[in-house]
Parts: C-alpha cells; sequence; structure tokens
C-alpha cells in the first residue's frame, strides 16, 4: 500500500545500529574529548589509527597485526601528521577519514550478512540522514540543512523549470566576462604546479622539506612525517607510515 511505512530488516537495523555508535564515538573523540585525542595523538609514536567503537566510545591504537583484518582498518599514521598543521586542518584531515571507514565498515558488515540490493539501498538511507563527522566538526551540518530547506521549498515552487536565480543575479551572470585563452592558460599552468600533494596532510606548500616513499612513490612534508632533511640523509630506503604498516604486520 502507498504510504505504508517500509519494514526495516532486523539485519539491516542491527548493522545500522553499530554504524550510529561507531560515529557517536568518533564524533566524541574530536568534538569533547579533543584534547585527550589530541595527546594521544603523539607524532614520536608509531603507526595510530583511532577507532570507534559500537558502546559509543573511542580508542587511540596501532594497527592489527592479522592479515586481512577482521573489520576495515582506519587510516594508518594519524598521528604522524599532528604537529604538521593547524590543529583545525588536522582533526577535518581525521574525520574526512573516519567517514570513509564508518561507510566501510557497514557495508562490510552489509556484505557478510549478505545484503541484496534493497537491504543495501535502505542501509544507506538509513546512514545519510545523519551528518557526516566531518559535517558535525565543521558545522556544515547546519548548513546542509538549511540548504535541503530551501531546496524542498523552492520544489513547491511551480516556476515550470525556470532559473531560480533573481532578476539581480541574472544580470551579473551575463556581463561576467568569458576567461581569454591566456587567462586559462595561466589557471592550467597554476593546477600544473599545485598538483603534488602531501600524502599526509593534503596540502601542496612548495617552501619546505619534502620526502618520497620508495615503495609508493607519494610525496610527504617532512614536518608531517617526523622527518628531518638531516635525518633523510641516513635513510637509504624510506617507506612512509602507510607502507611501514604494511610491512610490519605482514
Amino acid at each position: 500500500m502507498e504510504g505504508k511505512p517500509q519494514k526495516i530488516p532486523p539485519r539491516v537495523q542491527e548493522v545500522f545500529n553499530d554504524f550510529k555508535g561507531r560515529r557517536a564515538g568518533l564524533i566524541k573523540a574530536l568534538t569533547l574529548d579533543v584534547n585527550k585525542f589530541y595527546q594521544q595523538c603523539d607524532p614520536a609514536k608509531d603507526n595510530l589509527c583511532l577507532h570507534g567503537l559500537p558502546n559509543e566510545s573511542w580508542e587511540v591504537n596501532l594497527p592489527v597485526e592479522e592479515v586481512p583484518p577482521e573489520i576495515p582498518e582506519p587510516a594508518i599514521g594519524i598521528n604522524f601528521a599532528r604537529d604538521g598543521m593547524e590543529e583545525k586542518d588536522w582533526l577535518s584531515l581525521v574525520a574526512l577519514h573516519s567517514d570513509s571507514w564508518l561507510l566501510a565498515v557497514a557495508f562490510y558488515f552489509g556484505s557478510r550478512c549478505g545484503f541484496g540490493k534493497n537491504d543495501r539501498m535502505m542501509l544507506f538511507q538509513m546512514i545519510n540522514e545523519f551528518p557526516t563527522v566531518f559535517e558535525v566538526l565543521t558545522g556544515n551540518d547546519k548548513q546542509a540543512t538549511y540548504e535541503s530547506s530551501n531546496h524542498n521549498s523552492s520544489r513547491k515552487n511551480k516556476s515550470s523549470g525556470k532559473s531560480h536565480l533573481s532578476e539581480s543575479q541574472m544580470k551579473e551572470v551575463k556581463m561576467m566576462p568569458s576567461p581569454t585563452e591566456e587567462e586559462r592558460g595561466e589557471e592550467d599552468e597554476d593546477d600544473e604546479q599545485g598538483a603534488t600533494l602531501c600524502g599526509a596532510c593534503g596540502s601542496s606548500a612548495n617552501d619546505e622539506f619534502w620526502i618520497c616513499c620508495d615503495v609508493c612513490e607519494q610525496w610527504f612534508h617532512g614536518k608531517c612525517v617526523n622527518i628531518t632533511p638531516a635525518k633523510a640523509e641516513n635513510i637509504e630506503q624510506y617507506k612512509c607510515p602507510g607502507c611501514s604498516g604494511k610491512r610490519a604486520r605482514v
């Protein structure tokens, strides 16, 4: 019957409850317990991961040793970038990786439970009702709710497919000059120059010491992986935190 609420299968609800618990733990680590979390992520320690637990708690720990792990692993080595960037930027980076990990764990359990297309769609829709950890941390969840509300109200506006821009906004758009060939060339050149990003912090700042991993060939800021120019001179083959962690678990 139309309008009848869809019944949630017990297995889907169970996986969703696990997601909610882990998500709550991660948000707690990055907000309420942020000082404690920051202190535990000492760059002088080995590779560390942030785990959200089903009971709405969290822990910072070493990556598991078994291969393959029981469940997907969080980002490895989050502690190495802690002192190499602004605290808010570092926390935002951890939040982004945490969101990816939450989805990976949820759909890993979904696969183990044999979810079909409908169950997977239902699980994703239930997860998507919640703002991401990144949105909660940065305050973008309020903006997303506001934009969603505006979008829903605009749908009620019978505009026959016309643009929702105001008259003044339309004039501004028409008056904007198109980029010249020279300007487009400068933009392409800037993109090429800024193409190299640090594998730890994601920044492309070029006025500092960099080091390249001899295994994955990814570049890192020295300060993000706790390597100084003097220390690099004594390293015959450098392995980044991610590749070092993989080797340790083999």
